[in-house]
């Protein structure tokens, strides 16, 4: 059986800056996991001591905190600063770029949209610089409840899909005099999208590996099933089964921007196996 990969796959750049960060730093305690791997968090902490606390006011007396790659909530970044622990932030770029742009689009008066997954780590932090209340919403059609005004600024969760962006667009555009967009999705997001899409139209069978609570291995895995059904979304090689691969000659490989290069190759090594 030929297995691929696709062309754009696994680590992103902020990822890798994150993981960089906490393996110099060593012992450090990340506010919530560095990334959505917990494969990759379990190897930081064995090997690097880098703990995980779930939220700022579980630090305690620690003395080196990391935040994580998806950031956290203004009010807590501004105690922390206040406080007496070292402070090294990982937040990923492509994610204070939103952050940013709320605080100032909201500061001009105009009602913030974010698009995205409200109870997602990045989209509280980005909803928090906002000044007024902002709107979350996951598709267009929540949109039709709210109370749109008429002077708007959207962005969008940095791994969302494009498309289902452009709807919300779409919308607010239809009902508002003026929208401010910023198309805030990342680089990363859109080639490793691309690429998916791409094999999956070619492949038997779709491997799409990545943490369980990895919004852009989810997205990967949504737009991969659209074109090929036998697709499949795991965590590490202990998951894959003979099974799916049953009369398929061809297997494609994706991986979520949290999903390191050991554990992509492993999954291959395990499918090679059953497939002799």
């Amino acid at each position: 059986m030929e297995i691929r990969k696709a062309e754009s796959y696994g680590f992103c750049f902020g990822v890798k800056r994150a993981i960089k960060i906490a393996e110099e730093l060593k012992d450090a305690t990340t506010i919530g996991p560095l990334i959505h791997n917990n494969e990759e968090i379990n190897r930081l902490k064995k090997d690097f001591n880098v703990k995980t606390v779930d939220g700022f006011e579980e630090l305690g007396d620690v003395k080196k905190a990391i935040i994580r790659t998806h950031g956290i909530e203004k009010q807590n970044l501004e105690k922390l600063k206040k406080s007496d622990v070292e402070i090294v932030d990982a937040t990923c770029p492509y994610v204070t770029n939103p952050q940013k742009i709320v605080e100032k689009m909201s500061k001009e008066g105009y009602q913030i949209v974010v698009f995205g997954d409200r109870e997602h780590p990045e989209v509280k932090g980005v909803r928090s610089y906002s000044v007024t209340p902002p709107i979350v919403v996951a598709s267009f059609e929540e949109l039709k409840d709210k109370n749109i005004k008429k002077k708007v600024a959207v962005v969008a969760q940095t791994t969302k899909k494009i498309s289902e962006f452009q709807k919300v667009v779409d919308y607010l555009t239809s009902i508002s005099r003026e929208v401010r967009v910023f198309n805030t999705i990342c680089n990363a997001t859109f080639e490793n999208q691309d690429a998916v899409r791409k094999l999956s139209c070619e492949a038997d069978v779709m491997i799409i590996i990545g943490g369980k609570n990895s919004s852009n291995t989810k997205e990967l895995f949504n737009i991969s099933k659209e074109s090929c059904y036998d697709s499949y979304h795991i965590e590490n090689e202990s998951e894959v089964c003979k099974d799916w691969f049953k009369n398929k000659k061809f297997c494609g490989i994706s991986a979520g921007a949290s999903t390191p290069d050991w554990i992509i190759e492993s999954v291959i090594s395990k499918i090679k196996e059953i497939c002799v």
